[in-house]
């Protein structure tokens, strides 16, 4: 069979394995196909699969390892058991990854790798192209795109690959370079850093500190796990529960429940409220048992639709396309789109009424006070729910807290409670003298 789709194979069904399946099915690869799927694995993995090696082993396959790939596979490890580890690289390669660890692994600083081309500005194009050749090549995370440094190492420039080979053999490279080129510090969060190579469409971002000297290159293949480990962790939140630290099948189930408990207490909480408003209002369903059969429609309406916003304003959010300051406009589209979602709501529940009550006669002689309680109450639930859900990211992030946190069952719980009090507030305006 191709070894690539033995590969793609292997791929697919990695993360549904358990330990002793992975390490058996390693262990049946040859030499090369397992240092190319070692390489691709996540640093969790790859030091799943180093602990079950002597050590004289552990020491080979650290050594394939990128600066930036074994600072990551490092930092797996507790504190204490680091060192040795650290002890299996090579002199050179053990210090840069030791100044990788000092920026948290979520920064451009932990994400970068401090082997890039080199270039000098005074180099001829033919003499930038001969140089290059004699390096070998894994002392460059990529070659595709070349930084021009001065002899304090700030950076100057960047050119391609493509643009120096384009260029004539005796110009100058700081001719032929791009001047001012897209930077990020070793500070920068990863999201944001995520944003950079989206809004620049770029393959690689130099990271250079306050004084402009160049501190190494994060490339898009590190983004592209960012942009998996960042959605995931949101859509985890905007599900009602803490992010998981690894895959859901190697979650330990202690875990499962403490990431998972909190958020269900929560709510649970904050239903109890729901359950008091109806106690509030029970003077009302008594006289009005009719009422009772749209409360679940009712509550359940104003949570979806907040619910929609939340969720819309969150992925705005993380794309960028949102900033706090524009609160005021996202406010007054949503309550448009709930005045115009809520009518529409309305009208469906009038309409159904009356036609059960055509032909069922179910609701008596008073269904189409009732029916205009419904649809009534449903615009103010609806245009609640979506000024509530699309407000709730700008208030968390506002606070210094992670907007995904405004999950969907929380929009949902707190907008039941609002939703029985608009339901019952307008059935006392309507239905006043006639059945309450």
């Amino acid at each position: 069979m191709n070894r690539d789709l033995i590969q793609e194979d292997i791929r697919k069904i990695w993360a549904s394995l358990d330990g002793p399946q992975r390490r058996q099915m390693f262990a049946e690869l040859d030499q090369v196909d397992a240092e190319e799927l070692f390489l691709e694995l996540a640093a969790a993995d790859q030091l799943e699969l180093l602990e079950a090696r002597p050590l004289l082993q552990r020491r080979s396959w650290m050594r394939l390892l990128a600066p930036d790939d074994a600072a990551d596979l490092v930092q797996c490890l507790a504190p204490s058991e680091q060192s040795d580890y650290l002890g299996l690289l090579d002199e050179p390669t053990r210090r840069e990854v030791e100044a990788l660890m000092a920026y948290a692994e979520d920064q451009a600083g932990g994400l970068m790798s401090p082997r890039f081309a080199r270039l000098r500005p005074d180099m001829t194009v033919d003499h930038a192209v001969t140089y290059l050749r004699r390096q070998p090549l894994q002392s460059y995370e990529t070659i595709y795109i070349l930084y021009v440094l001065d002899p304090q190492q700030r950076l100057l420039g960047v050119l391609s690959l493509r643009e120096l080979l384009a260029a004539r053999p005796d110009a100058l490279i700081s001719e032929v370079m791009e001047a001012e080129p897209v930077t990020a510090t070793p500070g920068l969060d990863q999201e944001e850093l995520s944003r950079l190579f989206a809004a620049h469409d770029l393959s690689s971002v130099p990271v250079v500190d306050e004084e402009g000297i160049m501190q190494g290159i994060v490339t898009i293949d590190d983004i592209v796990d960012v942009v998996q480990e960042e959605a995931t962790e949101d859509f985890q939140k905007v599900g009602g529960m803490e992010a998981l630290d690894a895959p859901y099948l190697r979650s330990g189930f202690g875990t499962m429940l403490r990431k998972r408990a909190g958020w269900l207490t929560a709510l649970f909480l904050g239903e109890m409220l729901t359950a008091t408003a109806m106690g509030h209002f029970e003077e009302e369903i008594a006289r009005a048992v009719v009422l009772a059969l749209f409360v679940p429609l009712i509550i359940s309406s104003g949570g979806n639709s907040g619910s929609q916003a939340t969720t819309l304003v969150i992925r705005a959010m993380a794309l960028g396309e949102v900033r706090l300051s524009d609160w005021w406009r996202v406010a007054r589209r949503e309550l448009a789109a709930g005045l115009c979602l809520g009518l529409v709501l309305g009208l469906v529940g009038l309409l159904r009424i009356l036609l059960w009550q055509s032909v069922f006669a179910t609701y008596g002689a008073h269904f189409l006070a009732i029916g205009m309680t419904v649809a009534f109450s449903l615009v103010g639930v609806v245009m609640f729910g979506t000024l509530a859900g699309s407000m709730l990211p700008f208030v968390l992030r506002r606070a210094g807290f992670d907007p995904a946190s405004a999950s969907a069952p929380f929009v949902a719980t707190l907008v039941d409670v609002t939703g029985l009090v608009i339901y019952f507030t307008v059935a006392r305006l309507i239905l006043k003298g006639v059945l309450l």
